[in-house]
């Protein structure tokens, strides 16, 4: 009887085990954009490196984000001065030595693209993606690069890469038509 019990169970083990090379399921943009769905908001550090043309240094930056889906984020810088940044629908916030400044993102289309494109990102949206942008994701659900190009040729900005593993983002490179770029380095806090 244990004669047979042991290549019983040794068949059952190797059946059961996962088959060295086995197919994970494929990542594609659909695969991200639920893994990206499946945060619906958070709080991250961040760091900024923008390079601008008529500048000598690159500008450095850092703060928190915090993003609510489907359309809340917040951007608020400590260092090297406070400001505040937030997007709420249509609604822009910011506030800068004090003062507070409120417009219409609708009344800016040009700075809409890039809003847009990071918000749909945030949320895992690709129809409001694939609408605003060309898109282009590589790599594997370990390290993927999702590459945006705007479709409004007239937009500031030429281009996006958004950086990340499974459903988290890590970096944000945006550059713009004139040359100039800026790095976003994310590094979500844990949950409470």
């Amino acid at each position: 009887m244990m004669r047979r019990a042991v290549p019983l169970l040794f068949v059952l083990l190797c059946c059961a085990a996962p088959r060295a090379g086995a197919a994970e399921a494929p990542w594609n943009l659909p695969a991200l954009m639920r893994a990206l769905a499946a945060h619906p908001g958070g709080v991250a550090d961040f760091t900024e490196t923008k390079t601008l043309a008529l500048l000598d240094h690159p500008l450095r930056s850092s703060g928190v984000l915090r993003y609510a889906a489907p359309d809340f984020l917040e951007m608020r810088t400590v260092a090297p001065r406070p400001q505040d940044l937030v997007l709420m629908g249509d609604r822009v916030v910011l506030e800068l030595d004090g003062q507070q400044h409120t417009f219409d993102l609708r009344d800016h289309p040009r700075a809409a693209v890039l809003i847009e494109t990071i918000r749909a990102t945030l949320a895992g949206d690709a129809a409001a993606l694939l609408r605003h942008d060309r898109v282009e994701l590589e790599g594997t659900r370990a390290h993927w690069t999702l590459r945006l190009r705007p479709r409004d040729t007239g937009a500031d900005v030429r281009a996006v890469r958004v950086s990340g593993h499974g459903g988290q983002i890590e970096r944000i490179a945006v550059t713009e038509a004139n040359g100039d770029h800026a790095l976003l380095r994310i590094r979500p806090r844990p949950a409470r």
